[in-house]
């Protein structure tokens, strides 16, 4: 791990959170590394590593995106509910993670946030393998607030999100209750997903979001 990394570890939040989420023999792995511009906010909730465990397998909090200040951002981790892990996970810098009581929140091997983009599961959100979000996105399946009809029945109830293996969601996305985006796509900057995306490989974008291109890859 190069220095400034390391200079960027809290020694106490990272023994603290192995610990409070893994057994005493998981937790001598470190297998989760936390920067100091961390900020706990609640770890009353579950984490499950479904994964061989190995140092700096999960990082939260490190990283520096040229267009923002590293040293003035905080990430937040505020987890009441359940967080699975299936392999390795980065959190870039600014990286906010909300999980309320109800929520499960799923990640693939392999997921980076860059930096500054927030996940809220208060219902259900799943990652594939290879997932890359950017920068400013917002991933969120709850309204959070009731709308309800003349019955008053509620009519916005959390819906689950999907993201399937492969996926990049490029900038300033914003993912909302009952998407599902397939493997193998790419979703363009400043984009609205509300909804199942029907093809692998391809390329999408806009609000509403439309298909652009097929027959696309991508690559880190």
């Amino acid at each position: 791990m190069e220095y400034h990394k390391l200079f960027s570890i809290s020694l106490i939040k990272t023994v603290y959170f192995n610990f409070k989420y893994l057994s005493f023999k998981d937790a001598l792995n470190f297998p989760f590394i936390v920067s100091r511009k961390v900020k706990l906010k609640s770890v009353k909730g579950t984490v499950a590593i479904h994964h061989p465990l190995e140092f700096g397998l999960i990082k939260i909090g490190f990283g520096d995106v040229g267009i923002f200040d590293r040293n003035r951002q905080r990430s937040i981790w505020q987890n009441l509910g359940k967080v699975n892990f299936h392999g390795k996970a980065y959190f870039g810098h600014g990286s906010k993670i909300s999980v309320g009581e109800s929520g499960v929140l799923t990640f693939g091997n392999n997921f980076i946030i860059t930096a500054e983009t927030a996940i809220v599961a208060h219902h259900r959100i799943t990652f594939g393998n290879d997932c890359l979000l950017s920068w400013d996105t917002l991933v969120m399946d709850s309204d959070f607030h009731k709308i309800k009809n003349v019955l008053n029945e509620q009519i916005n109830k959390p819906k689950p999100i999907v993201i399937g293996n492969s996926v990049w969601i490029g900038c300033r996305c914003l993912i909302l209750k009952n998407a599902n985006i397939p493997n193998n796509a790419i979703i363009g900057a400043d984009s609205l997903v509300n909804k199942k995306l029907n093809h692998e490989h391809a390329l999408y974008a806009g609000n509403p979001i439309v298909k652009l291109k097929e027959s696309v890859s991508w690559e880190i």
